[in-house]
Order: C-alpha cells, then sequence, then structure tokens
C-alpha cells in the first residue's frame, strides 16, 4: 500500500478539500505532475486543468482548477486554486463565458507577451472544455 499524504485544495471562496491521499495529479504549468507522499520540495504555477485525487481506498475525484499554485513538501501538499470546483459541478456556461473573454482579451492585446499570455491561456481553457 502507497503511503499516504495530507493534500488541501483551496479557491478563495473556501477549502474545497483536506485529506490524506496517495496521489494527487496536477496540471503544472510545464506540464502534468504526480504528487505521492515524499514528494521533494516543489512549488509550481497551474494552469486552468483537472486535478485527480486518489484517495487510499481507491476512491478517486476530479476538480477543475482555473490557475493558482502549489506548494510540495515530502508530508504534503497545498493547491491555492484562483478558483476550483468539483468537476460534477461545473458550470459549462461560465466555462464558454471564460473562452469567449479570453478570445476578447487576446483580439484587445497590444503586446507581443500579452498576446502570448492570452493564446496559451485560451488553449488550456479550450484543452479543459473539451475534458469536462
Amino acid at each position: 500500500m502507497a503511503d499516504s499524504f495530507n493534500f488541501e485544495l483551496v479557491s478563495p471562496e473556501r477549502l474545497l478539500l483536506s485529506e490524506a491521499v496517495n496521489e494527487v495529479i496536477l496540471p503544472g504549468a510545464d506540464g502534468e505532475m504526480t504528487v505521492m507522499a515524499q514528494h521533494a520540495p516543489v512549488m509550481t504555477t497551474i494552469k486552468p486543468g483537472i486535478v485527480e485525487v486518489r484517495a487510499a481506498d481507491g476512491a478517486s475525484n476530479r476538480y477543475v482548477v482555473f490557475g493558482g499554485f502549489a506548494d510540495i513538501l515530502p508530508e504534503g501538499c497545498t493547491l491555492l486554486a484562483e478558483s476550483a470546483v468539483h468537476v460534477d459541478d461545473i458550470d459549462h456556461e461560465a466555462l464558454a463565458q471564460r473562452i469567449q473573454d479570453t478570445k476578447e482579451d487576446l483580439q484587445d492585446a497590444t503586446t507581443d507577451a500579452d498576446k502570448a499570455r492570452f493564446s496559451e491561456r485560451l488553449d488550456h481553457l479550450t484543452t479543459l472544455q473539451s475534458a469536462v
């Protein structure tokens, strides 16, 4: 049996999850990453995507996050999300509105840096939309 560690998923509105888990799969800014007990210390930004949490009993839960950052230590992981919701509770209309707003931001962008940032965010959001 794999070792467990404490995982907390926090959004600005509330603490969504705080429990001992065996594994968490995060949409890190540099790619998807799996966190397990005794993980090396890392702090990473989180892109919009799905966080999969696997409990000790084998149960799996998925949450949609819209960015943030994760603090990973050998004894635990805390994900501070800009916004997060259980995948079953996702508001598809709100997601579509985020995509539309990002398209408009991309059209209005004047610098190459802003264009790249909005283009990347749009890519993440459309990928997320197809995953849920």
